[in-house]
């Protein structure tokens, strides 16, 4: 027989005791702390990886643009053709080369030969070949003057162009250490082979009266362009580099995303991401000036002058440079727009600022008959939506865009900034009165 309940509520139903209520409390926060330590544990360590892995993946863009894009490696190369220490690098090594070929002690015992025959005095066929001197000379002077018309001439730099673009099929051999091309690595080189302006040069030598020049045996016709004993490292460093090349920027971008995601706080979060990968932008501009001492410093003088080889590093590595400083430019933009989103006294001040500005436009659009009515009303009712789209539409072209520069940048923020401001004075414009209220 069951035993009657007495009336009254359940002991699951009943009122927490104080002393229940202040342990559930206790439990609730050291829940809530737990929580929030791990998701600022995960934040910690998807911030970090981005900040490494942000300059392999600038690096690994540049490397995937100068394999993949013919154009973009041939405007890459093409200053090389007009620069003056390169210009005068090649006319010496070419020179030479050419000089070099030259028989000047057949030239003088044939001479010698010549005077005996016409049974010269024994003193001065004995003499002859002290002429050798001078006759090199004389040689060297007159090759210098035509190859130097030839390598500083428009058609120089066109046919540099096309050496170079049939070359470039060649430079992910070289990348990979099969190189057997136009561009080639050589032990512990890379050369670039200018058999064309080579034959070029001999015919101007012809047309300029010499006609022997066209019996000089082919010479050596690569230039060396980079010599280094870690070229076989380089060359694994760039092959893994492609690999990941276009991966690693969705890779670095994603990672920053989840980590603004996961943070307790998405702004201060976003901040310090783009703050990171700025840090990490300048270190890598540091680094390729450091890395242009050691390469210069490498690079001995008989295989490349000193001006011509800073010329050449410049030169190749100079869209590294301009990419990593558009990245730095972004980084500080997207760190000032989200210091602007913030409580700070400064970020008020810019805020209040701004409203002012966009809402006295708008108040005196409206006093004039200008006013935008449903559609004002809607962008005032959706701001924040509207402002989201805008800025969100701006990061999309940055993305889509292959090789934004600074001024690419500034010009989308410039625009971007005048977007959001022309729909603040819309809104504001919608009616006299609610653009008062």
């Amino acid at each position: 027989m069951d035993v009657p309940r007495a009336p009254g509520p359940s002991s699951e139903d009943r009122p927490l005791t104080p002393g229940e209520r202040d342990h559930y409390r206790r439990l609730s926060q050291r829940e809530a702390l737990r929580h929030r330590r791990l998701r600022y544990a995960a934040t910690s360590v998807l911030l970090v990886l981005a900040f490494v892995l942000s300059p392999l993946a600038v690096v690994a863009t540049w490397a995937d643009s100068q394999v993949s894009d013919t154009d973009r490696y041939v405007q890459t190369v093409a200053p090389l053709a007009k620069d003056p220490a390169v210009q005068n690098a090649v006319t010496d090594r070419l020179t030479t080369r050419v000089v070099d070929n030259v028989d000047i002690k057949g030239i003088t015992d044939a001479l010698a030969g010549a005077l005996a025959k016409t049974n010269a005095p024994p003193a001065i066929v004995d003499r002859s070949h002290l002429l050798a001197g001078p006759l090199k000379n004389a040689l060297t002077t007159a090759v210098h003057t035509v190859v130097q018309k030839v390598v500083t001439s428009d058609q120089f730099a066109e046919l540099w162009n096309d050496a170079n673009r049939r070359a470039h099929a060649a430079v992910v051999k070289v990348l990979t250490g099969e190189g057997n091309s136009a561009v080639q690595a050589r032990g512990d080189s890379i050369v670039i082979d200018l058999g064309t302006v080579v034959d070029k040069v001999k015919q101007k030598l012809v047309d300029e009266g010499y006609e022997k020049a066209a019996n000089i045996p082919d010479v050596d016709k690569t230039i060396p362009l980079f010599q280094t004993d870690k070229l076989d490292d380089a060359q694994a460093a760039m092959r893994l580099l492609n690999v990941v090349g276009t991966w690693l920027p969705v890779t670095v971008i994603a990672l920053a995303a989840l980590a603004v995601w996961s943070a307790p706080a998405h702004r201060v979060t976003l901040m310090t991401a783009a703050i990171g990968i700025g840090v990490m932008m300048v270190l890598l501009l540091v680094g390729l000036a450091v890395v242009r001492h050691i390469y210069l410093d490498s690079v001995p003088p008989a295989t490349l002058p000193p001006d011509a080889a800073a010329s050449a590093y410049d030169t190749l590595v100079r869209f590294l440079r301009d990419g990593t400083r558009t990245v730095l430019v972004i980084a500080v933009i997207t760190a000032l727009a989200a210091y602007l989103y913030g409580p700070g006294r400064g970020a008020r001040f810019v805020r209040s600022v701004s409203t002012r500005a966009t809402g006295a436009t708008g108040r005196a659009m409206a006093h004039s008959g200008l006013r935008t009515g449903a559609t004002g009303h809607w962008l005032q009712t959706h701001r924040r939506w509207t402002t989201g789209v805008v800025i969100a539409a701006a990061a999309l072209i940055l993305l889509l865009w292959n090789y934004p520069t600074v001024a690419g940048v500034a010009l989308i923020l410039l625009i971007t900034v005048l977007v959001l401001a022309i729909l603040a004075v819309l809104a504001a414009a919608s009616t006299e009165k609610g653009a008062e209220s």
